[in-house]
């Protein structure tokens, strides 16, 4: 997960932009309103740990950097917040009504064994969902600068590949973490820029893949990439679309203890 330890000012400039735009649409997709208890997994900031809290009664969140989940804990100190990973849930099983992921599931490790850790802490009869940006089709936040940067290194790293970036990829893995009742759908916000800058800037900020590979590049290089980038996104002010995939689905009533 290369740049995701930066600041959370950092991310929430980069791709929190988007994400807390993303968060309210994705619990409306998932439709939960039994839930009284929910787990917000790969927290980030808090964008949709926020969202969360206003919905359900009682909220907890992990994230595998220190620094996102400091920032959680100071704007959302009743929330229980926890330095963790998908994989490594430090809660016991089936107590939660809702476990969520937001923007995570493509950089798990393993995404399978990520969602199961998701499920064993849901109950059974719970709800399990995820969303992931639709990067396979290039119609996620970073579609414009992606295709700067391929237009100029045919060879620039991707989200592309990610698994639970493309269609169908986020039911395969729900199913194979033996989550049923899978329902599947997209989801498209937008975001207004007044200038290039406005865009492009916190593409230096080092965030996320994107972020390593501009932190990479030279001082040319990286001129040669704006300028490209700033052909692509044409006159201003202007309007980025971005569109996620997004599972939901229930945990089994035969589930076991650690399935």
């Amino acid at each position: 997960m290369s740049g995701f330890f930066a600041s959370a000012s950092s991310y929430d400039r980069f791709m929190g932009r988007f994400s807390k735009q993303l968060a309210a649409p994705f619990l409306d997709f998932v439709e939960a309103p039994a839930a009284t208890s929910a787990l917000d997994v790969g927290c980030g900031p808090g964008a949709l740990t926020e969202v969360l809290r206003e919905r359900v009664g009682t909220v907890s969140a992990v994230d595998p950097s220190p620094a996102f989940v400091d920032a959680v804990r100071a704007a959302l100190p009743d929330v229980d917040t926890h330095v963790a990973s998908a994989e490594t849930l430090p809660f016991a099983d089936g107590v939660f009504d809702l476990t969520v992921a937001q923007l995570v599931v493509h950089f798990m490790p393993d995404p399978v064994a990520g969602v199961a850790g998701m499920a064993r802490v849901t109950r059974p009869g719970g709800v399990v969902a995820a969303n992931a940006w639709d990067f396979a089709g290039g119609r996620g936040p970073l579609g414009v600068f992606e295709r700067a940067a391929l237009d100029l290194d045919p060879d620039a790293p991707t989200e592309r590949e990610l698994v639970g970036a493309g269609a169908g990829d986020l039911a395969r893995v729900f199913g194979a973490a033996g989550i049923v009742d899978v329902r599947t759908g997209s989801i498209t916000i937008g975001l207004e820029f007044a200038t290039f800058e406005d865009w492009w800037e916190p593409f230096g900020l080092g965030v996320g893949p994107a972020g390593a590979y501009v932190a990479s590049l030279g001082g040319e290089a990286r001129t040669a990439l704006s300028d490209r980038a700033r052909e692509l996104v044409g006159a201003t002010p202007f309007r980025i679309d971005a569109t996620a995939w997004a599972a939901v689905g229930t945990v089994p009533d035969d589930a076991g203890a650690g399935s």
